[in-house]
């Protein structure tokens, strides 16, 4: 008798393959890391942003004009800087915000303007006459050549200054710095007389002694302080008896005018006219 034949068992399910590793891609090469010069750059802008921005609160902070990696593209400690003393804004009347905050949309200065006057540095003689006091329209009028000051005499009479501040001196190489700050009593004002000055352009109101001017293109900080907007320019070659810089500086209800003045061959440094502007605009903002 033929027996039932028994089927072959079926074969065990195969172990699944393992998941072959995956193929290690070449490694990619680090970056490479930037120069310890441009680090130090970078820290010294950071630190400047943060001081000009501290400014706009309302909070009366210090102005660290002593340390020279606090100034913005000014690099090296043997770059000529001017040793200012160390700032701080002023205190201002019980209520009043600071110019450039919510609470002062007219961006009104409240504070003392006299005390907004850069302090003159170490080793300068001060000019007795621009002694950081009050000073009349004539006296700042006297700065521009003949011919254009009947007009902006009249721009003046029309939108009045409140006030006119001023302070000079001399330094040791004989530059002759001057800054006058005037504050109207409205933004408008003051914008409309620094229209009337018409920056830039060829028919721009020249100082006493100055030839042809042209922007400083070699400044980079025309907005480096919230609400204050500055105009460099620097006497073209060859220039006269003289070499002259100046800076308007625009900071809501107020107007200053920087003036750094080289005689002989040498033209006003750079460095320190630009440490000059950059300290001036943290007072007035």
């Amino acid at each position: 008798m033929t027996g039932q034949q028994t089927a072959p068992p079926a074969p065990a399910p195969a172990e699944p393959a393992e998941a072959a590793a995956p193929t290690p891609s070449p490694p990619v090469p680090d970056a490479p890391r930037p120069p310890r010069r441009a680090l130090r750059a970078v820290a010294r802008w950071t630190a400047a942003l943060l001081v000009f921005g501290g400014l706009g609160t309302g909070t009366a902070l210090a102005i660290t004009s002593a340390e020279r990696t606090d100034v913005p593209g000014l690099a090296t400690e043997d770059d000529g800087r001017w040793e200012y003393p160390a700032l701080s804004l002023p205190a201002l009347p019980a209520g009043s915000p600071r110019p450039f905050t919510d609470a002062n949309h007219a961006e009104i200065h409240h504070a003392d303007l006299r005390k907004l006057l850069l302090p003159a540095p170490a080793g300068a003689t001060s000019d007795k006459t621009l002694d950081g006091g009050w000073v009349k329209p004539e006296r700042f009028l006297a700065e521009y050549r003949a011919e254009d000051r009947d007009e902006l005499a009249q721009v003046l009479v029309d939108t009045p200054p409140r006030h006119i501040a001023a302070r000079g001196w001399t330094m040791p190489d004989g530059t002759r710095s001057r800054i006058y700050l005037l504050r109207f009593n409205s933004t408008a004002f003051a914008t409309h007389v620094r229209d009337t000055l018409r920056l830039g352009f060829p028919e721009q109101r020249q100082l006493v002694g100055a030839q042809v001017t042209e922007f400083d293109q070699t400044a980079t900080f025309s907005r480096a302080v919230q609400g204050v907007v500055a105009y460099l320019h620097t006497e073209q070659a060859p220039h006269g008896d003289a070499h002259t810089r100046q800076a308007y500086s625009l900071a809501g209800d107020t107007l200053a005018l920087i003036i750094h003045e080289r005689p002989g061959k040498a033209e006003a440094a750079r460095i320190p006219f630009h440490q000059t502007v950059i300290l001036q605009n943290q007072l007035l903002g």
